[in-house]
């Protein structure tokens, strides 16, 4: 089958392949094919390093698909399923399942990088984080998929699957943002878009988004931010909408000590910071000890939204169903499989907001 192959981090370039092998499914698992792929930042990251990922490797960890394979031992799944892939499924077994918090259970992902899912020239492939969407099909586990209503359009489902989550979890399900409340949003990505449209969702009273990109800001004054600024503008913003109070929850969805500092700066104290990026493992932000004790804000990170997939993904659906959660509005760019490179490029400039893979 075809797939879009990262052979070397070194390198950088993904070369599209025809031969790529997939592995049969074993018991408990379940083949799909991949009908739209969203391109993630955390794609770019492992692409180029910033995140750790064994290669060679098919990346794409946000999509949706048709189950055209059913291993033993699964009985609530047919051929002809519609599904969205999860990409952080949970044991329902570990210590942070039966804590109810399944976005923290780590044995999904250990299993993906000990079990490969692809071969290419005999060798093993591993697809990141167990999904591997960059590609016509793929295996994983039950939890890797989670069922959805035959008239949801693939495209819509498949960014449910990652950044929309992330971003709209990120203020009801981690930050619990209250109705009324002022919020900013650094970094008006996919991911930060979708916290914006969480924000409006949740009722905040005023909603502001601070990008660099001034395309990024009007796109995030139409999903429902109440003003929009550059980094620099964003004191004056505060001023005015928080009487320099500062704002009562602060998201970073850039992935850069920076983002995260001007966040906490934009906080009130006791006020609520919420690191929703991804940034690189080597790259470190400071506090000093009197500051966190004294302005007694609330730092906490957000790992896919807090999510619980089989109750968060239907939710998310009904949401847009209904008309409060925009997703068609989220797709920039629909492309081909061969036009990963240069969406990837686009990405890390910054010029585009969610580009989706459509296959045949």
């Amino acid at each position: 089958m075809r797939a879009a192959v990262l052979r070397s981090i070194d390198d950088n370039e993904i070369v599209i392949r025809d031969d790529v092998e997939l592995l049969a499914p074993g018991p408990g698992q379940v083949r799909v094919k991949i009908k739209a792929a969203g391109i993630c930042h955390s794609d770019l990251s492992a692409r180029r390093g910033d995140l750790p990922q064994p290669v060679p490797a098919i990346l794409g960890h946000e999509a949706a698909g048709e189950v055209i394979e059913v291993g033993e031992d699964i009985a609530d799944l047919s051929v002809g399923d519609r599904v969205i892939l999860n990409w952080m499924s949970s044991c329902g077994r570990c210590a942070s399942c039966r804590r109810g918090e399944p976005h923290l259970c780590l044995n999904h992902l250990m299993r993906a990088y000990s079990r490969p899912q692809f071969r290419l020239d005999g060798a093993p492939v591993f697809g990141l984080s167990g999904i591997g969407g960059f590609a016509e099909e793929t295996v994983l586990s039950r939890g890797g998929v989670v069922k959805i209503d035959d008239d949801v359009p693939y495209e819509i489902a498949a960014l449910i699957g990652c950044g929309v989550m992330t971003g709209v979890g990120a203020v009801l399900n981690t930050a619990k943002v209250t109705p009324g409340s002022t919020v900013v949003v650094i970094g008006c990505g996919g991911v930060g878009l979708s916290a914006v449209q969480g924000a409006r969702i949740a009722g905040a009273g005023a909603i502001v988004a601070v990008d660099t990109v001034p395309a990024k800001l009007e796109t995030a004054k139409r999903f429902g931010a109440t003003h929009a600024a550059g980094p620099a503008g964003l004191s004056d913003i505060a001023e005015a909408v928080t009487g320099g109070e500062g704002f009562d929850y602060a998201f970073e969805a850039a992935g850069s000590p920076q983002a995260i500092r001007s966040a906490w700066g934009a906080a009130r104290r006791g006020g609520t910071v919420v690191v929703v990026g991804a940034g690189r493992m080597d790259e470190v932000v400071e506090f000093s000890p009197f500051e966190l004790m004294f302005d007694a804000k609330t730092l906490v990170g957000s790992l896919f939204g807090s999510a619980n997939p089989k109750l968060d993904y239907p939710r998310l659906l009904e949401l847009w169903r209904e008309g409060r959660l925009d997703l068609v509005g989220m797709i920039s760019h629909r492309i081909r499989l061969e036009d990963v490179n240069a969406a990837l490029g686009a990405l890390g400039r910054g010029d585009v907001i969610r580009q989706v893979i459509i296959y045949d």
